[in-house]
């Protein structure tokens, strides 16, 4: 349990432990500290972006959407391992948690399951989004996960924790799947080798074979389930697509209902696909839906 640093400390030792890092915006007073406290901060959660891209990742995770005003996180890291900072205080990145995951955290212990969602998450961990699909495929740069195990080290290091301080969302909130593509219990290991001074990566641990049992994306739902008043988490999910793939029509960001901004988001994403005419009305079709690559919710 911990006093936040300050936004310049947090710049410091991220760039003392040999991180490039960029600054977004006014990142050091961009929170939502008018919607609930931040701090003690108790730990470090990381989380994958479900986007590809950098700018339009930094760009979504600075600026939220309109289900969830940003800022998403505090960093957001790259595939070349690269940070950019896109606010400092409270962020909408953890969200409601499992208490005991939280006890375990201070404690220092053994991860519990998470089956609860009862506890503010935003309020007490730094949270860092990695640009990666995270359908299990897109690969994991060693250059980013060696950011990963930096950016964790730095902060524990100055907190005085050790690497059982850092976990993943899907182990803080239930429901959750990221980060997905390694085991945050091989990074903590990395974690724990940098902050005993022998420094870590290595790769000592490889990526985890995809184990398709679920779908990786969300299957196509038909064109006649795109219409006026349709509400889904779908569709959500494919204006985040569409965003990160910079066919952007939308005012506020991306939300649940169906809507004109949602038709000319995707009559976008057919035309940057090579569709013309009527192949290009602002309806899903499983051709473009399938090269879109919506997360399955």
């Amino acid at each position: 349990m911990a006093t936040p640093m300050t936004a310049s400390k947090f710049l410091e030792i991220l760039r003392a432990e040999g991180l490039t890092v960029h600054e977004v915006g006014n990142w050091r007073t961009h929170n939502r500290n008018t919607k609930g406290p931040w701090g003690p901060v108790n730990g470090v959660v990381i989380h994958h972006t479900a986007t590809s891209g950098t700018d339009s990742s930094v760009n979504l995770c600075y600026n939220g959407y309109t289900a969830l005003p940003g800022p998403l996180c505090h960093g957001v890291i790259d595939k070349q391992g690269e940070i950019h900072l896109v606010g400092y205080g409270r962020a909408n990145h953890a969200g409601l948690g499992d208490h005991d995951v939280l006890r375990a955290v201070v404690n220092e212990s053994k991860l519990p399951h998470d089956n609860e969602a009862d506890t503010d998450g935003n309020r007490h961990f730094y949270g860092f989004e990695c640009i990666n699909l995270g359908d299990g495929r897109d690969p994991w740069p060693e250059a980013q996960k060696e950011a990963i195990e930096k950016v964790s080290a730095a902060i524990c290091r100055h907190h005085g924790w050790s690497a059982a301080s850092v976990i993943g969302h899907k182990e803080w909130q239930p429901g959750k799947v990221d980060p997905r593509g390694f085991t945050m219990d091989g990074m903590r290991r990395r974690i724990a080798e940098r902050l005993a001074g022998r420094g870590g990566g290595g790769g000592s641990e490889p990526d985890p074979k995809p184990a398709p049992s679920k779908p990786s994306y969300a299957p196509f739902p038909g064109a006649g389930f795109f219409h006026d008043g349709q509400k889904s988490p779908v569709i959500t999910a494919m204006g985040r697509r569409l965003v990160a793939e910079g066919c952007n029509h939308y005012e506020d960001g991306p939300g649940p209902e169906w809507t004109d901004a949602d038709r000319e988001s995707y009559r976008a994403w057919q035309r940057k696909l090579g569709f013309k005419g009527r192949d290009a009305d602002g309806i899903p079709g499983k051709v473009s839906w399938d090269q879109l690559k919506v997360p399955a919710t």
